[in-house]
């Protein structure tokens, strides 16, 4: 069972989540602030992470910080605000989607349910080897989920690792900002450009 960590001050926010991923049958550990949230995730076994920005203690920007630090469990940012400077903050600091509140439910299970599926198939066992790709200075081992840079180890997010294979596999072809998020978060590409321009950042 998939076991997702929610941070939000808003318990009535909490709550429901609780609810919508219980359903599904999710594991849900609650969370009120961003201390807590980077306590329980030292503590237990975590698959996924959804974080408010806007909190008391320590805010979802410098709990994300904390938790790229020690882990590259997915992070689903979820913002009260419209603003593209809180979603880039939050995928500066190495979160991989963000949802804005009010959030739509069916949305928000499908970007759950890409994020673990990306997260589970990069952590597991891939079954049979994969062979390495090679380019300039870069070298991918998908078996082992290695990228290794001039021979020196490097290491990404979920997503960030999914938009280098995708673009290593394909050294050839120029991807739109669209045609990545599509490819890679499997889902349609609303806000594409600003998101895909961050992690492509990093």
């Amino acid at each position: 069972m998939y076991r997702i960590l929610v941070c939000d001050d808003e318990r009535d926010i909490v709550a429901a989540l609780k609810i919508y991923l219980e359903s599904e049958g999710y594991a849900v550990i609650e969370a009120y602030n961003g201390r807590e949230a980077v306590e329980k995730l030292r503590t237990e076994e975590v698959h996924l992470v959804l974080m408010d920005i806007m909190m008391p203690v320590m805010d979802g920007i410098s709990a994300m910080a904390e938790i790229r630090r020690a882990s590259n469990v997915p992070v689903i940012m979820l913002t009260a605000k419209s603003e593209d400077t809180d979603k880039v903050l939050g995928l500066n600091v190495g979160a991989d989607d963000y949802i804005t509140k009010p959030f739509n439910v069916v949305e928000m299970l499908a970007r759950v349910r890409s994020q673990l599926r990306r997260y589970m198939q990069l952590g597991g066992s891939a079954g049979t080897a994969a062979a390495a790709l090679e380019y300039g200075g870069v070298s991918l081992d998908d078996r082992r989920k290695t990228v290794f840079v001039d021979g020196e180890q490097v290491f990404l997010t979920p997503t960030e690792y999914d938009i280098l294979k995708l673009l290593m596999k394909g050294p050839d072809e120029v991807f739109s900002p669209r045609e990545i998020y599509q490819r890679v978060w499997e889902d349609e590409p609303y806000g594409a450009e600003s998101t895909v321009a961050v992690h492509i950042r990093h």
